[in-house]
């Protein structure tokens, strides 16, 4: 455990330089998720998300919808490598009247660790994003280009005797950092820092149910505006094994946003 704290501080400090900035855009968004990984063999299996993300006092409009596939190599139960492709349909800022596509093929390490009192996963991720551009709040034909770094780590810590077991309630803490880099990207090489308290509730030895509350902060392309994001986050995590004799139920938390 005292390897734990200095790595999620480490993670904060990253981007406490930035928040000195004055130029900010607040916002309040519902994020809503269903992610699933499925194993059908004892070397492969899938990846698949859905989000729906709601801004405007939280729920008025939409802001973002994706859709997340992929196709994951078991090296060993705890460590997992997977690459497939993202569509992302969403508003940017300035322009929420003209939704923009995103293409967004993915690639990751996932890992879990154990503890005595404590689960913590990590991945780490790259973005290969394509966004169609937007010109005189109409879209166009071209499409832009950048790379995105993505390092997350979430610790699960049990708060009730039933610790992972069905029925037990855990305290998730989470962080994610993400950073640009390609060609056209000048300005914002941070991209933004998601954080992320909440519960997470065991509903069976497959699934988890995942609330609570995120603070996003990010820097726009400009490089002079940031946006201050409340985000209330629900997200709801299931795994299937369809192995012959698949083994039993793992404790350890299989997924995490």
């Amino acid at each position: 455990m005292k390897h734990l704290l200095p790595l999620l501080c480490f993670l904060l400090l990253l981007t406490s330089p930035l928040r000195a900035q004055k130029q900010y855009v607040r916002e309040q968004q519902t994020w809503v998720g269903v992610f699933n990984q499925t194993r059908f063999s004892p070397r492969w299996g899938t990846w698949t998300d859905l989000q729906l993300r709601l801004h405007d006092h939280y729920v008025r409009d939409l802001a973002q919808g994706l859709t997340r596939v992929g196709l994951t190599y078991y090296l060993t139960d705890d460590v997992r490598l997977t690459a497939g492709y993202a569509y992302v349909h969403h508003f940017p800022e300035g322009t929420r009247t003209i939704s923009q596509a995103e293409h967004r093929p993915w690639q990751q390490v996932q890992w879990f660790t154990k503890f005595p009192q404590a689960r913590l996963m990590q991945w780490v991720r790259l973005d290969e994003r394509f966004r169609r551009t937007i010109q005189n709040n109409e879209r166009t034909d071209d499409f832009n280009f950048n790379y995105r770094a993505r390092y997350n780590a979430a610790l699960f810590l049990p708060l009730t005797n039933k610790g992972f077991t069905p029925g037990g309630l855990q305290f998730l803490l989470n962080n994610e950092v993400m950073m640009n880099f390609g060609q056209e990207i000048r300005l914002n090489y941070f991209d933004q820092n998601r954080l992320f308290a909440g519960l997470v509730y065991q509903l069976n030895p497959h699934a988890q149910l995942h609330g609570g509350y995120m603070h996003l902060f990010q820097q726009l392309p400009a490089g002079s505006t940031y946006r201050n994001q409340h985000t209330i986050r629900v997200f709801y995590f299931h795994n299937f094994d369809l192995r012959p004799t698949p083994p039993p139920a793992p404790t350890t938390p299989t997924s995490a946003p």
